[in-house]
């Protein structure tokens, strides 16, 4: 698994010979272009979380002739640039959803946020993309609120119980202080996810898990990008002793 940071939330995976991109709202590197124009891939799929300005641009439209499908949050059916998107390849994703083609299988989870979080699968690799999914304690924040953003999250957490995944996209935000891991350490204890990457984090410095971040004996390996065009390797399915390397 090949994979690239485009910007806030956005990647870019190469699994073989798919491509698969999530939230590609701005893209400094041109890394998408650049890979679909090296070519060696048969199948591209965009996904879009939901449509904050920062996750989802109608600039994926410009390689809708080499795209299989946009798969594209609810939410999004109503921002002006999904209308300049060729409409027979989106695949519009509400909350707890299903769907696949013969080549990936796609189940939509809901966000504390806007919009959705994805587990998708493409042979035997599974990737989840949390999107704004995320435990939104802000510190400072009403003591109700900081309480309604927990109560929140856990009862989504509940519905991911157990969910197994070979990379995780997950937020870290730098903008929630003492708070910026909260959502990642207790979505990491409740799944079986094999690795990490962090993301949602623009402009503060590279995150490392702290000693008591994982449960007890369990490590997996974490990559925080900060420069877009930055790339990892990571070998799938991922196994004990596995770690992102650079290319």
């Amino acid at each position: 698994m090949k994979i690239t940071y485009l910007l806030n939330s956005g990647f870019l995976v190469r699994l073989e010979h798919t491509l698969l991109v999530f939230d590609d709202f701005r893209d400094p590197q041109d890394s998408v272009r650049a890979a679909i124009e090296s070519g060696g891939f048969d199948r591209l799929y965009f996904f879009a979380s939901h449509s904050h300005f920062d996750h989802f641009d109608a600039q994926i439209g410009d390689f809708a002739r080499y795209t299989e499908r946009y798969i594209l949050s609810d939410d999004i059916r109503r921002a002006a640039g999904s209308r300049v998107l060729p409409q027979t390849k989106i695949v519009w994703m509400p909350e707890y959803d299903k769907w696949q083609d013969d080549h990936i299988k796609v189940r939509s989870f809901s966000s504390t946020d806007l919009g959705t979080s994805f587990l998708v699968e493409v042979k035997d690799v599974k990737l989840f993309h949390a999107g704004d999914f995320n435990w939104w304690d802000w510190i400072g924040d009403y003591e109700e609120n900081r309480k309604m953003a927990a109560n929140g999250f856990h009862k989504q957490l509940a519905r991911m119980q157990g969910l197994d995944a070979d990379v995780a996209f997950f937020p870290v935000d730098g903008r929630l202080e003492e708070s910026m891991d909260k959502g990642a350490k207790a979505f990491c204890a409740a799944t079986d996810v094999k690795s990490l990457v962090t993301m949602h984090s623009v402009g503060y410095p590279v995150w490392e898990p702290p000693a008591d971040f994982f449960a007890e004996g369990r490590e997996i390996p974490v990559w925080s990008p900060r420069q877009p065009g930055e790339t990892r390797i990571l070998a799938v399915p991922v196994e004990k002793g596995a770690r992102f390397t650079v290319e």
